[in-house]
């Protein structure tokens, strides 16, 4: 009865990044439900790339927990690049992963194997209408793009059934889903096909219409890092199964501690809920205490999920901003006292802004008494905000191999044969092994019982994913058998059902097939990426008429948009006129201009939508009077 109810409830999942097969598998141990990590190819982050024998290490490893993997194609393709991605589409499928996660349209035309296909966040997956077409394409799980709010995201799940993916943590893309054209414009660098520039986190002066400098060199397209772990109950109520936690090219400690903190907030909604149960098998436990915080971050935003409610720019750097500690109090001799000095450590990195308004930082040397000694002395200003950005001790722990192990409850039940004994090993997903032994019974020499002995023996699982949560010892008699023996039995039974969760795993199949329904929408401007020629054959047996060539194929140097997002400089200024009306001021002088050395861009604000563009210096824009 219980199993029945378990598979009535819908499965959440939390999906973390894993930059190789180390870090994929830290991730499971941590608590993730699943990974998605890049193949050797055609994934947007080139600097992440990992070859199929370790995918397919990774692959094994997770289902043990029943954990799944996800493999991101998800480049645009060119048409020399399609019969290298349907192979290397076979090998994955071959060595088990369970899914794909692509933007290029080319891959739905491709005789695949029984693959499960997830759409990328950068196949325009704003509205009910695209999620739909998806879906009814063949497409299993959508990631939705990280701009969308709750009541968003509820009109897209009512609209269809498909899985919806969300991110909850980690960097943000400032353009529509990643769908940024700047690396390409200002040289030869395509973030389509994974070598973003991250023109972004560039330092820019503002220049209004008049020609006047608004802001100097500062990073004003940088914005915070998504947090939204307070969130999870909302998103789960607006049809959300999976979130997901950016991140390829973090690090170990980055990876660990998100998904840790996730897992335990998770774990306490799904905590006696009837209707959600977790994605995977196993518990972890921690010898850290995860903080979000003590993450590379640069400040935390919910972005836009709870519609445009605060300010989200990063302008002051680029670079993590980390775990307030305090302000400093005074300096004193070659050290400072800071509030809250006790939070700190030897070796811990530290953050503030300096007097000239300057992101700054150093590292601490020693702390004597209640002063801070750093290993290069600066002046700093009494009142200065101090961060810690890089927690020596902190760090240390969790990248330890044992701050995070994840065991499955077993039981085990021993007991006596004809000719000897035997043991049956019964997971938590009633999985089942057991394994004899055959041995001349002899009563133990004195009266005291053998069996908790016995059950203390059984119960040593050590470094295997085991953890014994109850034992049951059936004698007729009061046996005495060896202790080598009684370990001997168990080593075998864990093994046989490590080999059997493996083997017994479930991998969800599905076919593609060709479908015409129609797209919503009849022509296609470059944002859509189409780039070959099955891309072009996909859209066009579904009723689009006009497909304009991606970018990188056609980019007209100096006049393009290179850039749409719901960022808005105007709002980070204050200057916007529909949210902030009473407390503006006097309007910009428009164009807003942002250059960076002899890169120029232009700002559109367009207001009804709520979304900013940014065109190449020469483009010519027009302006509607409502915006």
């Amino acid at each position: 009865m219980l199993d029945i109810c378990n598979r009535m409830k819908k499965k959440i999942e939390i999906l973390s990044p894993a930059k190789n097969l180390v870090q994929g598998m830290a991730a499971i141990n941590a608590g993730a439900d699943a990974v998605y990590i890049g193949a050797p190819q055609f994934g947007a982050r080139s600097n992440a790339t990992n070859s199929v024998e370790d995918i397919h290490e990774l692959v094994k490893y997770a289902h043990l927990f029943k954990a799944q993997v996800f493999v991101v194609i998800n480049t645009i393709l060119y048409d020399h690049e399609l019969a290298d991605c349907k192979k290397l589409i076979y090998q994955l499928y071959t060595i088990g992963v369970d899914a794909l996660i692509v933007q290029d349209m080319a891959i739905m035309e491709m005789d695949l194997p029984p693959i499960v296909i997830h759409a990328s966040t950068q196949a325009n997956n704003r509205d009910p209408k695209h999620v739909k077409f998806l879906k009814d394409a063949g497409i299993k799980r959508v990631v939705l793009a990280r701009e969308l709010n709750l009541d968003q995201i509820k009109d897209i799940s009512n609209a269809t059934d498909v899985e919806l993916e969300f991110f909850v943590s980690g960097a943000l893309c400032v353009s529509f889903s990643g769908n940024c054209y700047m690396s390409i414009a200002g040289g030869e660098r395509s973030a389509n096909r994974g070598s973003c520039a991250q023109n972004c986190r560039l330092p820019y002066n503002l220049i209004d219409g008049t020609g006047k400098t608004l802001i100097a060199n500062s990073h004003l397209l940088s914005i915070k890092d998504l947090d939204l772990s307070n969130q999870l109950p909302n998103l789960i109520e607006a049809g959300i199964t999976s979130f997901k936690i950016e991140g390829r090219l973090k690090d170990m400690v980055y990876v660990k501690n998100n998904t840790a903190y996730l897992r335990k907030k998770l774990d306490a909604f799904l905590e006696n809920n009837n209707a959600y149960q977790k994605a995977s098998s196993g518990k972890t436990h921690y010898n850290f205490e995860a903080e979000m915080d003590r993450s590379f971050n640069r400040g935390y935003t919910d972005y836009f999920v709870n519609k445009r409610t605060e300010k989200i720019g990063s302008w002051e750097s680029p670079k993590s901003q980390g775990q307030l500690i305090g302000k400093l109090i005074e300096t004193k001799a070659n050290g400072y006292i800071i509030e809250n000095y006790d939070k700190l450590n030897n070796g811990d990195g530290l953050y503030f802004i300096n007097e000239e308004g300057d992101p700054d930082g150093m590292q601490i040397n020693i702390i004597i008494n209640n002063i801070v000694v750093p290993n290069t002395f600066k002046t700093i200003k009494s009142g200065t905000v101090i961060y810690r950005n890089s927690d020596a001790s902190f760090n240390k722990l969790v990248e330890r191999e044992d701050s995070t192990i994840r065991k499955i409850s077993v039981s085990l039940k021993f007991s006596e044969t004809n000719d000897g004994f035997q043991l049956t090993a019964t997971d938590e997903d009633g999985h089942k092994s057991i394994s004899f032994f055959q041995s001349e019974k002899d009563l133990a020499k004195n009266e005291e019982s053998t069996i908790p002995n016995i059950k203390k023996n059984l119960s040593k699982t050590g470094n295997t994913p085991f953890i014994v949560d109850e034992i049951d010892v059936v004698f007729s008699s009061n046996w005495f058998l060896p202790i080598s023996k009684i370990n001997e039995i168990r080593r075998e039974v864990l093994e046989q059902l490590i080999e059997t969760r493996i083997t017994e795993y479930h991998r969800e199949e599905f076919q593609v097939a060709k479908t015409d329904h129609p797209y919503p929408v009849s022509k296609l401007d470059f944002t859509y990426n189409v780039s070959n020629q099955l891309a072009r054959s996909f859209y066009k047996r579904h009723g689009v008429t006009e497909i304009e060539k991606a970018f990188e194929l056609q980019w007209d140097p100096g006049k393009s948009r290179v850039m749409t997002t719901k960022y808005c400089v105007k709002y980070e200024l204050g200057k916007c006129s529909r949210f902030q009306k009473a407390t503006m001021g006097e309007k910009v002088v428009e164009p807003l201009t942002l250059k960076q050395g002899e890169n120029e861009y232009k700002l559109k604000f367009n207001c009804k939508p709520c979304e900013m563009e940014i065109w190449e210096k020469d483009a010519e824009l027009k302006f509607d009077e409502e915006d």
